[in-house]
């Protein structure tokens, strides 16, 4: 298949053929998955990705993913309004403590 979407990043892709389209929901997740991934590794997501993501027609799938250790995830639900859930990832006490992070 031939990667059309110009949003639909194939780098995520590394281990199989780059998806033409995400039409199901397990498709999706998938995406969001290896997308959160890269992004709380620091590789930040294109602007056509960021619009697409924010789009209602993702609002399902980001409920099912549930990456609770991920930032990214818990991004992607407040984009979609979704309610909140728990942050089970590492919290790191040199930002947790920091009296400026309610201004970042």
């Amino acid at each position: 298949m031939v990667n059309n979407s110009p949003w639909l990043d194939g780098t995520l892709y590394p281990d199989v053929q780059v998806p033409d389209r995400l039409e199901t929901l397990a498709d999706r997740v998938d995406y969001l998955a290896r997308l959160c991934a890269a992004w709380d590794f620091g590789l930040l997501p294109g602007a056509d990705t960021v619009a697409e993501l924010r789009r209602e027609g993702w609002r399902a799938a980001v409920e099912a993913c549930r990456l609770l250790t991920s930032p990214s995830y818990h991004l992607l639900r407040r984009w979609h309004g979704l309610a909140p859930l728990p942050y089970l990832g590492q919290q790191i006490s040199l930002i947790r403590d920091d009296p400026c992070l309610e201004w970042v």
